[in-house]
């Protein structure tokens, strides 16, 4: 079938990750995926939840917010209503289990690196480009912890990226823009390490069941995507030069 801007099934969106993109975060991203836009900021504390006081192991979390118009039609701050909203909280649970993945909390020490998502602008996989961006970003804080000899190793363990796949149609596909995601028959999102090992896998048969073997399709997309996305993030680190 063809796509509404013209890639293949097993294509992504033009992708872009903008390092440094405030001055204040220890670590910084702007992440594009086609027309959705997120802007990832690491911050570190050096103090870490009650549940690990004492224990000489440091934290990884993650907010998640969209911008009242980073879609078609206004959406009210969270701030609004004095709570978060079921979706975004679901949304940055993800994001942080995805990322504390990445990272050995033994030689990050007792302190909190933050991961805020903020979507400026939504084309669906915002999720998504929130671990990939959002990796980047904890990935800079990190480095900057080296630098300053705060810690004796890099915490980051390995690399992590997240993307979205789903069938359209009957057909499986990746990286849906919000065009397709809005009429998608099946809902996937995966987030990977460099070796291909998934960390987390959400599916949704939205319009119908779908089968295990559309599952592993589905699956072998998101390895596809989430390989060419990690080699992205390794160019934007300055990585393997």
């Amino acid at each position: 079938m063809q796509r509404p801007d013209g890639r293949t099934k097993g294509a992504m969106r033009p992708v872009k990750i903008t390092t440094d993109y405030t001055m204040y975060a220890e670590g910084s991203v702007l992440v594009e995926m086609g027309n959705t836009k997120v802007i990832c900021t690491a911050s570190v504390e050096e103090k870490v939840p009650p549940f690990l006081e004492g224990k000489g192991l440091g934290w990884v979390t993650a907010e998640y917010a969209m911008l009242p118009r980073a879609t078609n039609t206004r959406k009210k701050r969270d701030i609004k209503s004095l709570k978060l909203d079921g979706r975004s909280s679901e949304i940055q649970r993800l994001i942080g289990r995805s990322l504390r993945a990445a990272v050995d909390m033994e030689a990050l020490g007792e302190r909190t690196i933050t991961i805020d998502c903020d979507v400026l602008q939504g084309d669906g996989g915002t999720r998504t480009a929130s671990v990939t961006g959002g990796f980047v970003a904890l990935a800079l804080a990190c480095r900057k912890l080296v630098e300053q000899g705060a810690v004796e190793r890099n915490p980051i363990r390995g690399f992590a990226a997240g993307i979205s796949a789903g069938i359209v149609d009957d057909t499986p596909m990746l990286d849906l823009q919000y065009s397709e995601d809005s009429r998608a028959q099946v809902d996937l999102n995966c987030v990977m390490d460099e070796r291909g090992g998934i960390i987390e896998l959400q599916g949704t048969g939205e319009g119908r069941a779908f089968t295990p073997e559309e599952q592993q399709a589905l699956v072998h997309l998101c390895a596809k995507g989430c390989g060419e996305l990690i080699a992205l993030q390794k160019k934007a680190l300055g990585v393997g030069e």
